[in-house]
Parts: C-alpha cells; structure tokens; sequence
C-alpha cells in the first residue's frame, strides 16, 4: 500500500463526536494502579514529590498524541502497523511485554477497587473481584463502542473527587508552592522505585494501544469500514486530535498532582504507611475528615470501571492485530469471537492474580514499574514509526515534536536506568 497522503476532502469527526476520547485516556492514565502509585509516593516523600507533576505532562502529551496521530493516518491499530513494517521477532518480544503488564495492571486495579469497594461493603474480597470483573465484562462484549465510550465519558468525572479530597487536607500553601517548582531528588532506592513507577503508570504502554484504536473505532463509528477509506488525515483533524489530547493529559495530570497532594497533606505529615489504596482512604478520614476518604475511595472504584476495560481491550486489540483477528468494538461478538475471546481471557488472569495472595499495594506499585521497564523500547518504537514516510506520508513529525518525543524517551530510559543502578548500591 502506498504511502497515505489525506489530499482528498474528508467530512470531519467534529467537535462534539472528538470531544473526550483524550479525556478517556486521560482518565484511564489515572487508574487505580496509578492512584495507588500516586497515594504511595505522596505518603512517603511528601510535598517535595509534587514537581512530578508538571514534569510528565508535556511527556504525557507526547505519547498519546503520536499514538492517537499513527491511528489516524495509518488506518489501523499500533500492533497492526507494527507487524506491517517490523520483523515478526520484534512484534512477539513487543506483544510479550505489553501483555504481561496489561494482565498485571488490569491485575492491580481489580484488587484496588474490591478494596475500596468494602470500605462500603464489607463482602468478601474474592466475591468482589468476581462481581466487578462480571460487569465489566458485560460492558465490553454486550455494549456497543458508542455506548462504551459515553459511559467513560461520565466515568472520568469522578476523579474530580481527589480535587475535593486533597482541598479537604488543608494542605500547607508555602510548602506545596515549593514541592511544585522546586525539584526534590534522591538516589536512593525508595525514591527511585517511586520515581520509575510514576513515569510507568503516568506513561503506561496500554495507553498507546488504546489512544491508537479508540481513533479507529471512532473512524468505523463514522461508516470509515474499509482500510482506504480510513488511511489519511487532513491537518485540521490532527490539530483537533491534538487538542483533545492536550486537555485530555492536562485533566490527567491535575488529578494526578491533587492525589500526591492529598496523601502529602496528610498521611506524610502523621508518619502513616499505607499497605493498599483502601488503607490510604481509610487513614485519610481522621486528618482530612471522612468525606475525603469517602472520595478518595469512591474515585478508585468509579475510575477502575473505565480503566480495566481499557487494558483488557487494549491487550485484546494487541493480540489479535498481531495474528491477523478482527478486531473492533464495533462488531458482534460472533463476527469477532477471538477477539472478544481475548479480552475475557485476560480479565480471567487477571481475577486469578488477585487469587494469588499480593499485597494489593505492592502490586500496585509493581505493576507500575514493569509498565516503567516495558514502556521505553515501545516509546521509541511509536516515535520511529511516526517519522516513517512510507506509513505516515506527508504527515511524519514536526521538528518540534520530534525533539519533544525524544526528550520523553530518553528520561524514560534515564528513569528506568536509575532504578537499575540503585539495585547495586
């Protein structure tokens, strides 16, 4: 196939049908495995960790704009276009990677919201994992994609909860303007196993996944079924997209900073450890009152119903793209019964991780770190990929976007690099 070029007029997506696919992905960024990471690194290092923040946005942007951009012009889906210009060794070492932490992650957050869930509820844990992994289920094989993604939609306004939980905390003004733009470093391990989790939950490889096919679900959303029809994209599309992304990230990184924020002002401050993310509701009530714990824990549930089927879809989409299934949202599960096969078999693994005894915490923060380590290869993958003629046509990457891409994958590698070293210290 020839390299696309997008010259012809193509009626837009417009704003209305555009607006909160960033959002999505912006959301599912802020999981209940990275609530965790957050609540983790906000108890343990305090105010002087909320530079973070500002740090990884423009990292943020970058990822998910140069995947949500490769689905747009190329047509298809990340792990389709890489097995369309990659050797087939390159794709299963890549598959393997993204699939264990996908399982892993979706692993955490299934743990996360059963915890959070019986702060409430006060069921047996592995009953509440079952439950929630049966309506999720649900959702995906029995939901059309426009219903999913308007359901996300709303999903993802839960996590103005932590804005109220972390305002509740009365945080310290002069020391939170300090923690923000004055950078705090440590070589040690704690603080770099922190660090690296951060960056791997802030810049998960699900993300690219999702981002890349969300933009060709909406595509087929629009009647843009067969592959020709979808190749290409005008300029004025991929500045909406890269405007979506933008608010999208942003939204994520606030909330993300609002829960470093909340634990910071609170559990750092009274010494208090924290062995999973309903601990950290918990202990929030005595200091920030219980209508911050109540939204801490209600923002790790309502957040966990857009993530995990995010990352159960997304390693779905992996597989099958990778050998040659079909796969779409937008199909009944008898025309794409691998496809929707794979999303319950990875959701079944899983439940079974939950299964297995893990302090849900320390897989929290786990799943984090094998999401920093998997994360970089993929990063530059995408990177060289979107400055490849022959799948991006005219539309390769601005000399800007390059230098901002590159900058994002070197400090993911700098990050992951740092962690490694500190082990041998």
């Amino acid at each position: 196939m020839s390299a696309p070029s997008a010259q012809e007029p193509r009626k837009p997506r417009g704003v209305f049908r555009a607006l909160g696919l960033g959002l999505i992905t912006g959301a599912a960024d802020d999981d209940p495995s990275a609530i965790g990471t957050y609540a983790a690194a906000g108890a343990k290092l305090g105010p002087g960790f909320l530079w973070t923040a500002p740090v990884t946005f423009p990292m943020m942007f970058a990822v998910v704009y140069l995947s949500a951009k490769l689905g747009q012009v190329s047509g298809k889906g990340l792990f389709a276009v890489i097995r369309d210009h990659y050797s087939p060794r390159l794709l299963w070492v890549t598959l393997t990677g993204v699939m264990i932490g996908n399982t892993f992650e979706a692993a955490a957050d299934l743990g996360g919201m059963a915890a959070a869930v019986r702060l409430f509820i006060p069921l047996r844990f592995e009953l509440v994992v079952i439950t929630i992994a049966a309506i999720v289920l649900v959702m995906q094989i029995w939901g059309s994609y426009q219903l999913i993604r308007n359901v996300f939609r709303w999903l993802a306004l839960v996590l103005f909860a932590y804005v109220a939980a972390a305002l509740l905390a009365k945080p310290d003004v002069g020391a939170v303007i300090y923690g923000t733009f004055v950078p705090t470093i440590r070589f040690d391990r704690e603080f770099l196993s922190l660090l690296v989790a951060v960056i791997g939950t802030s810049l998960s490889a699900y993300l690219y996944t999702w981002q890349s096919n969300q933009e060709v679900e909406e595509e087929i959303a629009m009647g843009r079924v067969r592959l020709r029809d979808r190749v290409g994209a005008t300029r004025a599309e991929l500045r909406e997209s890269r405007r979506d992304v933008l608010l999208g990230m942003m939204f994520s990184n606030v909330v993300m900073y609002f829960i470093v924020l909340a634990t910071a002002s609170t559990l750092f401050r009274a010494g208090t450890n924290i062995d999973t993310a309903a601990d950290a509701a918990r202990a929030l009530e005595p200091l920030a009152g219980r209508a911050a714990g109540a939204l801490f824990a209600l923002g790790v549930v309502g957040v966990g119903f857009l993530a995990v089927p995010v990352m159960t879809t997304g390693a779905a989409y992996d597989l099958s793209q990778t050998l040659g299934w079909h796969n779409t949202l937008g199909a009944k599960p008898r025309d794409a019964a691998k496809f929707y096969g794979s999303i319950v078999i990875v959701t079944l693994l899983a439940v079974a991780v939950n299964f297995a005894g893990v302090n849900p915490m320390k897989l929290l923060v786990w799943s984090g770190i094998v999401q920093g380590f998997s994360t970089p290869p993929l990063m530059l993958l995408i990177l060289l990929m979107t400055n490849n003629p022959k799948i991006m046509g005219e539309r390769v990457n601005t000399r800007g976007m390059n230098i901002l891409a590159g900058l994002t994958t070197a400090a993911i590698f700098l990050a992951t690099a740092g962690l490694v070293v500190s082990w041998f210290l």
